[in-house]
């Protein structure tokens, strides 16, 4: 036993188009308040504009008597696409305030709608951007984030004499392991960070002395929440 089988060629350019980036993983709903006019903030994860047109619509029909429901998202692990909507507002009052909060908290693939409610108070130019980016703010201060990262899948076949080298070496690392099948042999099924793997290849090769088989599975964006390792398409 030993050697390197592959299956195909991975390559990032393979609809992933960036090695890491920060999410929302589970939306949340904040409150802001300024002057009795009421600020509710809905933040949404989102893959596509699609999705964030219909989320928006969506929060806009739940918060149809509301005075404005605007909103802003980023789409694409770099952020190469954004949208921004006053709905109504002064213009640049309240989407572009949105619009970098998201940004500068270096999120992707992530919608927010601030729905307010008049209280009979003017805010102001300046009064209406700190309100939208404090609803904002709040919002995502009710949602679970992650940091998804560019993973391979990468399944190792060795022999029992080897396996205890594997789990000390996986356990000192990076990689982590999804599963694992003892027959007449061991195969352990890992996920190791795209951007380690060639070193990580070469160290369960010296340490099996290249008595181990590693086979290349597939890439796939992955999280890390607690104990848990949560897999992802993009």
């Amino acid at each position: 036993m030993g050697g390197r089988k592959e299956r195909e060629p991975l390559e990032e350019g393979r609809g992933f188009h960036g090695k890491e980036y920060h999410t929302v993983y589970r939306g949340g709903e904040g409150e802001y308040t300024e002057k009795k006019s009421r600020f509710i903030a809905t933040i949404r994860p989102v893959e596509s504009e699609e999705e964030a047109a219909a989320f928006i619509e969506e929060t806009k029909k739940k918060y149809w008597d509301a005075s404005h429901n605007c909103s802003a998202f980023v789409i694409g692990p770099g952020g190469e696409m954004t949208r921004c909507s006053d709905d109504g507002e002064p213009g640049g009052t309240a989407g572009r305030p949105m619009l970098d909060v998201l940004t500068g908290e270096g999120l992707c693939n992530v919608c927010a709608v601030v729905t307010r409610y008049f209280g009979g108070t003017l805010l102001g130019t300046g009064g209406l951007v700190r309100a939208y980016s404090s609803a904002v703010r709040e919002g995502l201060s009710h949602c679970v984030r992650i940091h998804k990262r560019l993973g391979s899948r990468l399944k190792l076949i060795c022999d029992y004499t080897d396996v205890g080298r594997l789990q000390y070496l996986i356990a000192g690392g990076e990689a982590v392991t999804l599963s694992s099948e003892y027959t007449d042999h061991v195969e352990l099924t890992v996920l190791v960070p795209a951007d380690v793997r060639p070193g990580f290849e070469k160290q369960v090769t010296e340490a099996t002395a290249g008595r181990t088989v590693i086979e290349d599975l597939d890439m796939t964006y992955y999280a890390q929440a607690g104990e848990d390792v949560l897999l992802f398409s993009r």
